[in-house]
């Protein structure tokens, strides 16, 4: 297994409103598509005004058919005009991790 760590940096004032479009059409096609959501965090303490995404595939190959796929997907093409739109995505960050024999995300 792999995790897809995915950090979002957002400008001031604009998180709530891209968190509303993303659970009402972002979310929904790549629950379709990636399947697996870890998790979906906001900064408490620390860099604020930042998401953390985390999502499990079986592995690389596995990561590049899903997010091949969900890419084709018009709907995906549509909440990021939608997200777009919003004016709020600064900056993205991703790297790939994996679990040690003893985490308990396996």
């Amino acid at each position: 297994m792999i995790v897809d760590h995915r950090t979002y940096d957002f400008h001031p004032g604009k998180i709530k409103a891209w968190i509303e479009v993303y659970k009402e059409f972002g979310l929904p096609v790549q629950q379709k598509h990636l399947g697996r959501l870890l998790g979906f965090f906001t900064t408490e303490v620390g860099p604020i005004n930042q998401i953390v995404f985390m999502w499990a595939y079986d592995s690389m190959g596995d990561r590049e058919e899903r997010r091949a796929a969900m890419a084709q997907d018009p709907d995906w093409a549509a909440f990021i005009a939608k997200g777009d739109a919003v004016g709020a995505l600064k900056q993205q960050n991703n790297k790939i991790i994996a679990p040690t024999d003893f985490s308990p995300i396996q």
